[in-house]
């Protein structure tokens, strides 16, 4: 596909526009985030049992959220 300087300029304000959102839309994973830094957290202190998939359960919370607001993103959703 052919573009013109103008579908250039518009397509990379709209990336910049996607982008400028990005960080907006991961703040609302802060309570995923907030539960995998406290399972994290207890998993490394003296006592903690780190193991691997110890915080399975709150990291693929954590990973769900953020794809999610990445679809979101990619889509120019609201």
């Amino acid at each position: 596909m052919k573009w013109g300087f103008l579908g250039w300029v518009w397509r990379l304000m709209l990336i910049i526009s996607r982008l400028r959102a990005f960080p907006e839309r991961l703040a609302a994973c802060g309570a995923e985030a907030a539960a995998y830094g406290r399972c994290v957290q207890a998993s490394t202190a003296p006592g903690g049992r780190l193991s691997k998939d110890f915080c399975a359960r709150e990291f693929e919370a954590l990973r769900s959220c953020f794809a999610a607001a990445a679809k979101k993103t990619l889509e120019g959703g609201c």
